[in-house]
């Protein structure tokens, strides 16, 4: 090839390299950046909140007071902190429940339980000032137990890699299976559970989805990071699509709770002994919680 050949060719690749190494830019610090947020967004006092999402469901007043229960021995919650290295969703949950304002939430997590029971202890030793009031009596019950699952997680859905380098072919099928493979779509499917903890019924339960494409490391398709400014959304993709996941599901839990309706078993209270007997067995009773008069019992 001659020195005039190569010479376009030199040109041409200089460019390419320009336009790669323009996303490696740096840019100034911008708090509040609207790439760095998940659904989850602003913040929330009381009834009061600040710059939350326009998809969150809201509620005129609070049904009730809520825990959440996160099951840490569970496999999902092993791969959200120690492969994504992902907070407890109870955080996310909790901006998105009193952004609602659906529920108010009450502290039971561990941390916060022993902060609360370390003042207690401070006040009984009489290091305290007078006038402290952490007396008994002043912790509000949780009338509901939320838990939180993710049920179908994956960071890697595409595929688009082989598709591309198939449908072309020859020598050009490595260069665009190697874009195509950086082209990954993040999935995730999450379910939430309510618990009336008085009775232990489970009032309501949902599921969400939420799905995200990522073009961030197409520049490792040229052997380097020179398009780092594009991949700045991939190391927190996956995080970004569970949280619009489990948004999707407290949205929908929301729509189900405006038309709830008490489940009931005709002709007896829960737990009674039930509709499907057995032969022999004890004949199904009225239950009925303490204090509370037993209802009218039906025609079976």
């Amino acid at each position: 090839m001659s020195s005039l050949t190569r010479l376009p060719l030199a040109a041409a690749a200089g460019s390419a390299l320009l336009l790669l190494l323009a996303g490696c830019e740096t840019t100034d610090m911008q708090m509040g950046s609207a790439s760095a947020k998940t659904m989850a967004t602003g913040s929330a006092a009381g009834g009061a909140t600040d710059n939350a999402s326009t998809q969150l469901e809201r509620c005129a007043s609070p049904m009730g007071t809520v825990s959440l229960i996160e099951n840490q021995n569970a496999g999902w919650y092993t791969v959200l902190r120690n492969e994504y290295k992902l907070p407890p969703t109870s955080n996310l949950l909790r901006l998105l429940i009193q952004q609602s304002n659906c529920f108010v939430v009450v502290e039971r997590g561990a941390a916060g339980m022993n902060a609360m029971g370390r003042e207690r202890q401070l006040m009984a030793s009489g290091e305290m000032r007078q006038g402290s009031n952490f007396g008994p009596g002043q912790m509000v019950a949780s009338d509901y137990g939320m838990s939180p699952e993710i049920v179908f997680n994956n960071s890697n859905a595409g595929g688009a890699g082989a598709a591309l380098g198939g449908l072309v072919g020859g020598r050009y099928s490595g260069v665009l299976s190697a874009v195509g493979g950086n082209v990954q779509t993040k999935e995730a499917a999450t379910m939430l559970t309510l618990i009336d903890n008085r009775s232990g019924v489970q009032v309501a339960a949902s599921e969400g989805s939420a799905s995200k494409t990522d073009l961030g490391a197409f520049g490792a398709a040229f052997g380097g990071s020179a398009a780092g400014g594009i991949g700045g959304y991939t190391n927190t993709a996956q995080g970004k699509v569970i949280a619009a996941a489990f948004m999707d599901a407290y949205n929908q839990m929301v729509r189900s709770l405006r038309q709830y309706k008490a489940q009931t078993v005709q002709g007896q209270g829960l737990g009674g002994g039930g509709r499907l007997t057995v032969d022999g067995s004890a004949p199904p009773q009225q239950t009925s919680a303490p204090g509370a008069a037993p209802a009218s019992r039906g025609k079976k």
